[in-house]
């Protein structure tokens, strides 16, 4: 099993690297793909270039051999598409089973992403629920592909959807930008090589 974990990652931060980590040992995944959004239609456009959220991701995990820097959506044109994304990646690995991983606040929002129906056909989708997150009400779509427990994914190759609760820390990287650019420390927020980086680079100052 792979698990997806999409995101423009500006910058990446402990927030992510946490819950990438928890799911990869939770669902006994082989690896953890981080997958860089280079155009993302449904957020506002990344602060640094794609050169720089490469390099950071690669400080944040060059000491944890299961999560990999994924960079298919940089060298596509046009928009970060995850059903493409998950297109791409089932041809590179047809007998594994895919787990794409995504907020809850993705997920209230999923039925507006590009031909969503057709990510099931590449992946059961992981939710990753935080502490007192209610699910809104399940359509008749969702209701059919939802699945209890863990190692019903394991019976088909894609198609379902579960609810995992982790340990989602309060950090944002909108947060973190603020603070550089007020010129606030986000020391203990995101790892020091990454946050060197930044400081090396000068990024998210206000100019």
């Amino acid at each position: 099993m792979i698990g997806i974990f999409g995101g423009t990652f500006d910058p990446i931060h402990f927030g992510h690297l946490r819950s990438a980590l928890e799911v990869k040992e939770i669902f006994g995944l082989s690896e953890v793909r981080m997958v860089l959004s280079a155009k993302p239609p449904h957020r506002e456009q990344p602060a640094a270039n794609t050169q720089m959220r490469v390099q950071m991701l690669k400080l944040a995990i060059e000491n944890q051999s299961s999560l990999t820097c994924d960079t298919r959506e940089l060298d596509r044109e046009g928009q970060s598409y995850m059903v493409d994304t998950l297109t791409s990646l089932h041809q590179d690995f047809p007998t594994e089973t895919l787990l794409l991983f995504i907020g809850c606040d993705a997920f209230n929002t999923l039925t507006t992403w590009h031909e969503w129906p057709h990510l099931f056909d590449y992946a059961h989708i992981v939710v990753m629920t935080r502490p007192g997150f209610e699910t809104q009400k399940l359509d008749a779509f969702f209701v059919l592909r939802q699945v209890g427990k863990i190692n019903e994914l394991f019976l088909t190759q894609a198609g379902k959807l579960y609810f995992q609760p982790v340990s989602q820390l309060d950090i944002s990287a909108t947060a973190i930008r603020t603070m550089i650019a007020e010129k606030k420390s986000p020391r203990y927020l995101l790892p020091d090589t990454v946050l060197n980086f930044i400081t090396q680079y000068q990024l998210y100052r206000k100019h």
